[in-house]
């Protein structure tokens, strides 16, 4: 099944999203159609909410930047419940897109040392700390699941440089080579 990707201005990106239990119904088929959506759109990570589910599961896999950023090399990781813990570390800014936000790319100050625990897709526990790059990655789609996207991080005044870029988004004028939910028009 084709996900689409819910685009900015859509409620769901912004819901905070709940824990799952092992019993949760289609949990393989889901996780296998979210790395579907997340290759198709050539992503590097995806968070439920993104395909319009408000359920604490990420997908990643960071290998496609591992000659950039050496530490994301075979890094494929399936997130359920996962929680991010700032271990230390100065704010790094870089730049960062999202799917939900095409054509938007903004510098985005994040930490780079941080604990991450997760259960995978069989419920079994972790905890890692992670590094570099994919320390932001894991940020950025953790982010997700609390109503947050890497707009919140940049500053009023960049925000308002792209915000016609913003309501391109919301009034379906943007072309992307991946299948997309669009907002809903009776936007306030």
């Amino acid at each position: 099944m084709k996900l689409p990707v819910y685009l900015y201005g859509h409620p769901v990106l912004r819901a905070v999203s709940t824990d799952i239990t092992p019993d949760y119904p289609g949990l393989k088929e889901l996780i296998a159609d979210m790395y579907a959506a997340m290759y198709e759109s050539e992503g590097v990570g995806l968070a439920a909410p993104q395909i319009g589910r408000n359920d604490r599961i990420v997908v990643i896999d960071a290998d496609p930047v591992k000659d950039s950023f050496p530490e994301c090399a075979g890094r494929r990781m399936t997130l359920i419940n996962p929680s991010v813990e700032v271990l230390d570390g100065d704010r790094t800014s870089m730049g960062e897109g999202c799917l939900s936000l095409p054509g938007i790319s903004e510098n985005v100050p994040r930490v780079e040392h941080i604990m991450l625990k997760w259960v995978d897709e069989n419920f079994e526990p972790h905890e890692e700390e992670i590094f570099g790059f994919l320390a932001r990655i894991v940020q950025h789609e953790c982010d997700h699941l609390e109503g947050k996207m890497f707009i919140d991080h940049i500053s009023p005044i960049r925000k308002q440089l792209i915000k016609a870029k913003l309501n391109n988004i919301l009034n379906g004028k943007v072309s992307v080579d991946y299948p997309v939910r669009f907002a809903p028009k009776h936007r306030k």
